[in-house]
């Protein structure tokens, strides 16, 4: 999670006055950077992904299945072993997957030893390395612990139990969480500075507030009667009873809700600056779908939620705006005034700095000037710096958007640095605006390209799903690159998008903006032929066999200065404008169903034209068939036939016998269904309507010890 540096993090109090410093010299550091590889070009395609792991410790005797604070043991145990590896067999050293620590001291995030390449051979191995992974975090737990893929952890912060192992009271000066007890965050420094520094800026504890869910036994209004009301361990504790704490709502005070949060996250290195742009800006539409169709967290803090999705939980647990940037009035409480922690005035942010993205940025002539209809409060002085350095005026306005933000951590060793060597500052800045998407730069003096995150995605329960929905965006992006497809849409839909992806059951029950054209226009109707003569037949009913057939057409995609794709300047070329009228005829409301999988003639379908994508590649029957059961899912996922996460675990929880129709997730509710949550896993049970039909013996015909040798 971000910049991990060594040093003394300064306190709140001395960190401000240097943050115009750390802005100016990030700029800076950009530039510097900038005028090195802005010209780079010629990186192939490679990606990765990050999935992260809640480490869950089971107490038989109490049947209570608690959060283990591990972390630091666990991962030295994993570094311990990784170094064996290479010191026995140096010739693996690329297979062996990293962990990292997250924010949480019960959490793990894992990454692929070595980047994955696009094409669909080398997709199929995804799926094995993820399983990997997971075996090897596996065998070094205790066995009474558990790696679980679990975007929320539904109990986390309750009062009438212990939910960690050990056991603290939350009485910690870093979040002052009535809820949370500090020696649940990682202990590196960076860490309980980022919680406190936030606190001490916005000049309150954050306030989360998700509505909660109205069974028949609810209480209306909902009072919750967990939180310690009358608790005065810190001047903080009164915010509650003063208004942070809404009625019918699940309240949270700390970092650490959000960030305790998991999820799957996928970057891809482009061949250039301009590719990478316009990926970025492409996927920007996509990040509410796969939200919405990953959904997986419906439970905060012992209850039920209204909602499904973890996005605003962590947008607003790292809300560092004062009241006067939300455009709110402080508590009436001692100490509290509009200006938070700041010692000046400050204009309003429309959002946390944990949100959706604000800006296109790329230079493609489809990016109408009407499209970036957000409202985007720009640092003026760094887009005058930038200008006159020569960047364009998009890319500045997205940095110098960026740069609106103070730095949270400063580490008092790195105050000054050399400009033209680091970057630190300008990752400071640049790791702490939590976008759904990241645009990242290389690395200096490094082989790395132009990056691009796509960051939505909620982290499922399977490696197959996980890699089910990598593959399916590193296909997508494939075939926004090849087939030149246009998903520009106003970026205030992509945001109505994304509060409806939040919603109870939105795959089913809401509808999304989208384009309705997605073909560039000289090639609309030849796009438009080849999507609908996409073969279907033979689709794989199941996870055990039943080919797709294939009619490869080779065209060397996937490799080489342009990733097997024309320029950026002969796609724009092609197409005057590749737009026409106004934007408000361009876009309609769509089903998830329509959007996955088309709408007769007038849409392809997200998941037609990636079959079309595969169908003009020379595949091998076996590869097509795996691609298609990572389509199926998407497919099933999107048209209903398969629930999402956050519905299992909403259905396991209300049909549960201890449940009391109340929206409580008990200590035994949750034992209980982490427990089958592990056993579906394993394939040990069968899922039927959330799993695809036959996963249960595809997964145990794949259980073995972890190898790295099975992986090379």
């Amino acid at each position: 999670m971000g910049l991990l540096s060594l040093g003394t993090p300064m306190e709140w109090k001395d960190a401000q006055p240097l943050a115009s410093h750390v802005r100016k010299h990030g700029i800076q550091q950009f530039l510097s950077l900038w005028n090195k590889i802005k010209d780079r070009r010629g990186d192939i395609l490679l990606w990765g992904d990050e999935i992260e792991y809640i480490v869950v410790s089971f107490d038989e005797e109490t049947q209570n299945a608690k959060l283990s604070l591990r972390q630091e043991e666990i991962l030295k145990v994993l570094s311990a072993s990784d170094q064996e590896t290479r010191e026995s067999a140096p010739g693996l050293a690329g297979q062996i997957p990293t962990f990292h620590p997250e924010f949480g001291r019960f959490m793990l995030e894992s990454t692929p030893g070595s980047p994955y390449g696009a094409s669909p051979k080398e997709l199929r191995g995804v799926e094995r390395n993820m399983r990997l992974r997971r075996q090897i975090a596996r065998s070094h737990l205790k066995p009474n612990e558990l790696p679980i893929t679990l975007t929320s952890y539904p109990r986390l912060g309750v009062t009438d139990a212990p939910f960690t192992e050990p056991h603290y009271e939350p009485r910690g000066n870093a979040s002052r969480s009535m809820f949370l007890p500090d020696e649940l965050i990682n202990p590196h420094a960076r860490f309980p500075t980022l919680a406190a520094n936030i606190r001490k800026r916005r000049g309150s504890k954050v306030a989360i507030n998700m509505p909660i869910f109205k069974d028949v036994n609810t209480p209306s209004p909902f009072i919750d009667p967990s939180i310690p009301w009358d608790r005065d361990f810190f001047p903080e504790d009164a915010e509650a009873k003063a208004g942070a704490a809404k009625p019918d709502h699940i309240y949270m005070d700390a970092m650490g809700f959000g960030m305790g949060c998991c999820c799957l996250q996928v970057t891809f290195q482009a061949c250039s600056v301009q590719e990478a742009r316009t990926v970025y800006d492409q996927l920007i539409p996509i990040g509410p779908l796969l939200l919405a169709l990953t959904a997986a967290s419906p439970a905060y803090r012992g209850y039920l939620s209204d909602v499904d999705c973890r996005w605003n939980v962590i947008s607003a647990a790292v809300d560092d705006r004062t009241p006067q940037e939300r455009g709110e009035p402080a508590l009436d409480l001692p100490g509290h005034t509009p200006r938070g922690g700041l010692d000046r005035d400050a204009e309003k942010i429309p959002k946390s700095r944990y949100d959706s993205v604000d800006s296109y940025i790329s230079q493609d002539p489809l990016n109408r000037r009407s499209y970036n209809d957000n409202p985007l409060p720009i640092n003026a002085e760094v887009k005058q710096q930038l200008l006159e350095a020569g960047v364009d005026d998009l890319l500045s306005d997205h940095l110098a958007h960026l740069f609106i933000r103070d730095p949270l951590v400063i580490f008092s060793e790195m105050v000054d640095q050399d400009d033209e060597t680091s970057t630190d500052h300008f990752e400071n800045l640049q790791s702490t605006n939590w976008q759904t998407m990241r645009f990242k730069p290389p690395p200096p003096g490094g082989r790395i390209g132009w990056r691009v995150e796509f960051r939505s995605m909620e982290v499922q329960i399977t490696d197959f799903e996980n890699a089910a929905f990598s593959v399916f965006i590193v296909l997508l992006t494939r075939a926004i690159l090849s087939f030149g497809l246009n998903f520009y849409m106003p970026l205030t839909k992509v945001d109505e998008n994304m509060g409806r992806a939040h919603r109870r059951d939105a795959v089913n029950g809401e509808k999304f903006w989208f384009r309705k054209e997605v073909f560039r226009t000289r090639n609309r109707h030849a796009s438009r032929q080849a999507s609908r003569q996409v073969s279907r037949s033979g689709s794989a009913e199941d996870l055990q066999g039943g080919a797709r057939s294939v009619n490869g057409i080779e065209n060397g995609n996937g490799h080489g200065s342009d990733n097997g794709r024309a320029s950026p300047q002969s796609i724009a070329s092609s197409s005057s404008d590749g737009v026409a009228g106004s934007p408000a005829d361009e876009y309609a409301d769509f089903s998830m169903d329509e959007l996955m999988n088309g709408k007769g003639d007038d849409f392809p379908g997200l998941v037609g034209l990636v079959h079309n994508y595969l169908d003009s590649l020379n595949i091998d029957v076996e590869t097509r068939c795996e691609m298609g059961l990572y389509l199926d899912l998407v497919s099933q996922r999107a048209s209903g036939q398969l629930m999402t996460t956050a519905t299992w675990i909403r259905q396991y929880v209300r049909n549960h016998p201890e449940y009391k129709g109340d929206s409580v997730v008990s200590q035994k509710i949750n034992y209980d269904m982490i427990k089958q949550l592990d056993r579906i896993e394993r394939g040990e049970v069968d899922a039927p309507g959330f799993l695809p039909r036959g996963y249960a013996a595809r997964r145990q015909s794949q259980e073995t010890q972890p190898d790295l040798r099975a992986q090379a």
